[in-house]
C-alpha cells in the first residue's frame, strides 16, 4: 500500500534537508532530489515491521511533569 506524504525541503550549507511534515523523519543529501530520495527509504525503514533479535526488556522510568 502506497501512502502520500509532504515534505519541505531546504538547504543547509553545502547539502539539501528534506523533513517529512507529518512525521518526527528527515534525511539529507547533496542535491534537493538526492534528499528525497533519502527521505522516501527512511519513510520506508521507517514503516517496516521491527524484527527483534531477542526479547526487549521493559523498564519503568520516572519523569517529573509539570512545574516544581
Amino acid at each position: 500500500m502506497k501512502r502520500p506524504f509532504q515534505a519541505s525541503v531546504w538547504r543547509e550549507g553545502d547539502w539539501y534537508v528534506a523533513q517529512c511534515l507529518e512525521l518526527d523523519v528527515a534525511s539529507q543529501g547533496e542535491t534537493e532530489a538526492e534528499a528525497l530520495a533519502n527521505l522516501t527509504e527512511a519513510l520506508e525503514l521507517y514503516f517496516e515491521p521491527p524484527q527483534a533479535t531477542r526479547p526487549p526488556q521493559v523498564r519503568l522510568i520516572e519523569v517529573e511533569v509539570g512545574a516544581a
